[in-house]
């Protein structure tokens, strides 16, 4: 533990301390991937940001908001945006768990057991065990509550089958949180069981999807016979709703703290460009940049709000909606700065900012389309009529 970084209770002094270390550490093979490896970029320099998860670990930078009875450090929420603001402004790599940091460890917290806690929380400290997310598959998407993946006990093990797709980083993960349905007939939002499964196993196999943007961090992933011990369940049998629902909305309130870090990256890299090649003297170009700078506090204003009152409600889509529609707008504002020589791919890799606009094609989609976030904001939140069945 001697190298676990000590806290301030002063914020300027905790970001003294914040910049001072980032500097001292984004040194070498750390500093030359300039923070590359976001969105559309997760596999560039992959295994360089693992030794960095694990630099981290050992500081006790992971976790920083997490409660110090569960390993964290119990940083407030202005501390926690100051280490944001600072590792934006280091350029310190992308980081390769946020499935098992931001979503995984709240949610264990939240409704796990003490042995759960015990058992998986320390890796995801120590940047030893990455996680990924097993929700959507080909006809469960966005409408989550239509899965079709089965589990059964048999003895003192779960076994489960069926197929789950768009699984992040699924072919580098140790860890899978899997939705399944363990209820014979049931249907809906009833009989759905929030499993943790082994990725290292027979019954598993990952086949990567290969985007537009060339990369393949999207993974279809099947279940074949594939186990998980009988205590590895997240809350009670049949009542996995509630904490895929709980996750979900983590996932919309604190977590969008950490996404905010690529972010605030990817929109000074196209303020700089912006103004290195003329476009920001365009009064209207100038104005989007401004807008979408605008933007992005109103994102972390409302994630600070969403983290106030412990785990947020339905009221959480409101924050997926809105930064889902800004990083697609974000992604039409880099093609707009580069203009003309944005169609234009030449090499054997995309610009970053070609990536940007491509990849943010699908972020309106994923974690729950525009249309679902709005139809739950209306009706679980405003309380209005259900959208009329088709």
């Amino acid at each position: 533990m001697s190298d676990v970084v000590i806290i301030p209770d002063d914020d300027e002094e905790f970001r003294q301390v914040a910049k001072a270390w980032l500097a001292d550490n984004v040194v070498g093979e750390f500093a030359e991937l300039k923070g590359r490896g976001g969105p559309g970029d997760e596999e560039v320099g992959f295994d360089i940001r693992v030794a960095w998860e694990k630099v981290l670990g050992a500081a006790g930078w992971i976790g920083l908001g997490w409660p110090e009875e569960f390993g964290g450090r119990g940083a407030s929420v202005s501390k926690q945006i100051i280490w944001a603001e600072e590792y934006t402004r280091a350029q310190a790599p992308a980081r390769t768990n946020h499935m098992g940091e931001n979503l995984l460890g709240p949610t264990l917290i939240e409704y796990g057991t003490p042995e759960q806690c015990k058992r998986f929380l320390p890796g995801i400290l120590s940047g030893d065990e990455r996680w990924c997310q097993g929700y959507s598959e080909p006809n469960a998407g966005s409408d989550l509550a239509n899965v079709q993946t089965k589990a059964r006990l048999d003895g003192e093990e779960w076994v489960i089958n069926g197929q789950k797709v768009w699984t992040s980083l699924a072919h580098v993960s140790h860890w899978c949180f899997v939705v399944a349905r363990t209820e014979e007939g049931s249907q809906r939002h009833k009989g759905l069981t929030f499993l943790l499964v082994p990725m290292n196993q027979p019954g598993v196999e990952v086949r990567p999807i290969i985007q537009i943007t060339g990369g393949g961090e999207f993974n279809e992933t099947f279940f074949t016979d594939a186990r998980t011990s009988k205590d590895l369940i997240v809350g009670e049998p049949g009542n996995g709703w509630g904490v895929a629902m709980g996750l979900l909305a983590l996932e919309r309130g604190i977590s969008t703290l950490a996404q905010q870090v690529g972010f605030e990256r990817e929109l000074e890299t196209i303020t700089d460009l912006a103004r290195k090649n003329g476009a920001a003297k365009d009064a209207v170009m100038r104005q989007r940049l401004a807008d979408s700078w605008t933007g992005l506090q109103l994102m972390k204003w409302n994630a600070l709000r969403s983290m106030s009152g412990g785990v947020p409600g339905p009221e959480a889509s409101i924050s997926k909606l809105f930064w889902s529609s800004w990083h697609r707008d974000l992604g039409e504002l880099a093609v707009d700065v580069i203009g003309t020589d944005a169609l234009v791919f030449e090499g054997e890799e995309m610009t970053l900012e070609q990536k940007l606009f491509l990849y943010t094609r699908s972020d309106t989609i994923y974690g729950g389309s525009n249309q679902v976030q709005r139809n739950i904001l209306g009706e679980r939140v405003l309380g209005l009529p259900k959208e009329p069945a088709l």
